[in-house]
């Protein structure tokens, strides 16, 4: 037998039936487990994309500040020096 990826732990909570049965509805889940399952799953993504957008960002400025360009901020919500 295959062990598995990842360990699965019996928990035991307490959540807002009406937010459980709609991310059931939202996610296409056909159980309560597969719901929360899948509502972890995203937002666990979500973070890593979030973080990896920021971690470009960063490359982006140091980047431009290596190379002395000047980045213009068209809707003004950004200090300049």
């Amino acid at each position: 037998m295959k062990a598995a990826l990842h360990a699965r732990k019996n928990k035991h909570v307490i959540l807002d039936q009406a937010k459980l049965t709609k991310a059931r509805q939202v996610l296409g889940a056909r159980t309560e487990t597969e719901a929360i399952d899948q509502a972890l799953e995203r937002v666990i993504s979500e973070a890593e994309r979030d973080r990896r957008a920021w971690a470009a960002h960063e490359r982006f400025l140091k980047a431009a500040l290596r190379g002395n360009l000047v980045i213009r901020d068209v809707f003004g919500r950004m200090e300049s020096k």
